[in-house]
């Protein structure tokens, strides 16, 4: 009887010692596992953060070359050394891939807000000149009665005399032609006037255009910016913009956060970028690619030289087109892409070049959009 006892106890015994093992097995793996985890995520942000400052070390680089390509052409930038082509340098562990592009070659969408600005600035300065006058009659009124004074408002936003669309208006439609082909007249005017709209401060609908009560009604409501854009994909959120045709327009376009000045860089329009220089001029498409064709590695030397050439004879371009050409440059684009083991880090910088001849950074995506 005491045999049997002992050997039940001496069962139950290797179960416990048996279930204390696979414990110390199972947390042992366990252990084993997250440690792993660990040094796999430890491992990945380390990558991921040499692959940042690898991107960052380009931007610097890239900052560096832009003031010494300023100093080199005084000022003047085209496409001659090759600055613009893609380059890729490698690295232990990884590389770099960047581009260095002219922000000055693609149509600002944020300057068809420019002559609204000029026109509101110009309405209030006559107001002002309207009140000064109002109160300089009272004051001299010799019968010393208050004259009722009715406080002039600005006068309406017009986009010119004959109620055409601004310049830059124009040009941008001129653009949709170029770029969209298939693209109808009224749907061009919509998508300009909803532009216009979609930049000016103000809630009056432009002829074609649209505000925040059409916008309001969509399935999805959103309201309109009522400023200037900050990344060119609100365009796609601007009514009449349709995705089967935005990517052919999309490379033609960008947007300078907080300017709405439109200037391009002549000598450094690519032929693919044709179509631009051809809105903003007026002139047919084949004729700006045999001009770009032909020019000169080095540039043109002064704006003056571009604008003689024999083919703007037949197409004369008004004083407002002609503020629209330079042949320097204030803002780059760089795309960078860098690799470093199995991490991979995309970045956009938007370096502009200040009046004190330094660069500087005023805008980064990641994720290389473009």
């Amino acid at each position: 009887m005491r045999f049997a006892v002992q050997k039940r106890q001496k069962g139950v015994a290797l179960i416990v010692v048996l279930m204390l093992v696979a414990l110390v097995a199972v947390i042992g793996t366990e252990m084993a596992s997250r440690l792993q985890l660990h040094v796999t995520r430890a491992t990945n942000i380390k990558d991921n953060n040499q692959a940042y400052w690898y991107a960052m070390g380009a931007e610097q680089f890239a900052k560096k070359s832009i003031i010494e390509l300023l100093e080199r052409n005084n000022n003047v930038v085209s496409l001659e050394g090759g600055w613009s082509d893609e380059f890729t340098f490698p690295l232990e562990g990884g590389g770099i891939q960047a581009q260095l592009m002219d922000m000055q070659t693609c149509f600002n969408l944020n300057a068809i807000n420019a002559a609204n600005v000029n026109n509101d600035a110009g309405n209030n300065a006559q107001a002002g000149q309207r009140n000064r006058n109002d109160s300089n009659n009272t004051n001299n009124n010799d019968n010393g009665e208050n004259a009722q004074q009715n406080t002039p408002q600005p006068a309406p936003r017009q986009a010119s005399p004959d109620g055409a669309p601004p310049a830059e208006a124009e040009a941008f439609e001129r653009l949709l032609t170029e770029a969209i082909p298939e693209l109808d007249s009224y749907a061009k005017e919509v998508v300009r006037d909803s532009l216009i709209d979609w930049l000016d401060e103000d809630d009056e609908l432009t002829q074609s255009g649209a505000e925040d009560a059409d916008y309001g009604a969509l399935v999805n409501p959103y309201l309109a910016a009522n400023g200037l854009m900050v990344s060119k994909s609100e365009l796609r959120l601007v009514n009449g913009v349709q995705p089967q045709w935005i990517n052919a327009l999309m490379p033609l376009v960008c947007v300078i956060p907080t300017v709405s000045q439109l200037k391009i860089n002549i000598n450094t329009v690519k032929e693919e970028q044709a179509p631009v220089l051809a809105a903003l001029t007026g002139v047919p498409l084949s004729d700006i690619q045999s001009l770009i064709g032909n020019r000169e590695p080095s540039g043109y030397e002064n704006v003056q030289d571009f604008l003689s050439e024999s083919l703007f004879s037949n197409y004369p371009l008004s004083d407002v087109q002609r503020q629209w050409f330079d042949i320097k440059t204030e803002y780059f684009l760089l795309h960078t892409k860098t690799r470093y083991n199995n991490a991979s880090f995309a970045m956009s910088s938007l370096l502009k070049v200040e009046n004190d001849d330094t660069v500087t950074v005023i805008r980064r995506e990641f994720g290389g959009i473009r």
